[in-house]
């Protein structure tokens, strides 16, 4: 009995050891995360000479709303913001659609030749004919400076579908469908009557991976966009940020260059909260489903 004690406050004082340790580790990697996103609302709040000037270290400095007067002055910048809005909204309904009713067959044990049919997705996420081929191909469609080349190609993740079969798989027995089929009710029904109301998890983040993925496309706009008004939040702020401060060497009045540099470097940061806040704001409300969807979608194979 009195080893019994003895070794439960060895164990407790163990434990308390390793909650410490883990606790402060854990603050660090927080500290070192969250640091970089403080500074750079700060940052945007901040003035120009403020920013430049390397003042600026957690709360703003000379406090001002100047960078986001630029930001939403700027038509091109809301034409662009609109515009992925539009893409990320558009894709992504179409990346979970397709998602789910590829990852659904496939997970179906009485699916004929459903070993081939996973083999020839997952051969596509290694190999591929290339940017040229594909350039092509989107040519020969008419998908060029069209709204669907945004959305079009890519509207199918293997990987996303390979956890979302897999989720299906571990999460809805095949009794189930066994049952439903005796009482009458067919594939369709099944589906969508089933399938999808216990599926919230993995569509929840089907949906942030696919959101995220759209709101930072930008080569593809590159290559298949000709049309200026149809570019996305993301090829704007490239030409805003990348290639002015690459203008700036031209300027001949050193006053002149330094108020450019100043309010560039303002712009940057309000264009980074301007561009992050959207998906920043989406992820609490998938954020309850998000490990559990992961993590029961990436159990078995």
């Amino acid at each position: 009995m009195k080893q019994a004690v003895r070794n439960r406050i060895v164990n407790s004082k163990g434990d308390t050891v390793y909650y410490i340790i883990s606790g402060v580790i854990m603050s660090i990697l927080l500290v070192i995360a969250l640091y970089p996103m403080i500074f750079v609302l700060s940052a945007s709040f901040s003035s120009g000479d403020a920013v430049s000037s390397g003042r600026v270290v957690l709360w703003p400095v000379e406090l001002n709303l100047e960078g986001y007067k630029t930001v939403f002055r700027n038509g091109d910048i809301l034409r662009a913001y609109w515009n992925t809005l539009l893409y990320t909204s558009v894709g992504t309904v179409i990346n979970v659609a397709m998602a789910m009713i590829t990852a659904y067959p496939l997970s179906r044990r009485d699916l004929k030749g459903r070993g081939f049919l996973m083999l020839v997705f997952t051969f596509t996420m290694f190999f591929s004919g290339g940017m040229i081929p594909a350039y092509i191909n989107i040519n020969n469609l008419h998908l060029m400076n069209t709204f669907w080349v945004m959305v079009i190609p890519g509207a199918l993740s293997v990987y996303n579908m390979i956890i979302t079969r897999t989720f299906i798989q571990s999460s809805i027995p095949y009794e189930m469908y066994e049952a439903a089929s005796i009482d009458g009710c067919n594939d369709t029904r099944y589906f969508f009557s089933f399938v999808l109301p216990l599926s919230k998890a993995i569509i929840a983040v089907n949906a942030l991976f696919s959101a995220v993925n759209h709101w930072n496309a930008y080569f593809n706009a590159m290559i298949y966009l000709n049309d200026r008004e149809k570019l996305p939040l993301q090829n704007i702020m490239r030409e805003l940020l990348v290639l002015n401060e690459m203008n700036l060497s031209d300027l001949v009045d050193p006053e002149q260059a330094i108020l450019m540099l100043n309010s560039v470097a303002v712009l940057k940061y309000s264009l980074i909260v301007v561009a992050t806040a959207p998906i920043l704001c989406a992820y609490p409300f998938a954020q309850k489903y998000f490990v559990k969807g992961v993590m029961i979608g990436s159990i078995k194979g």
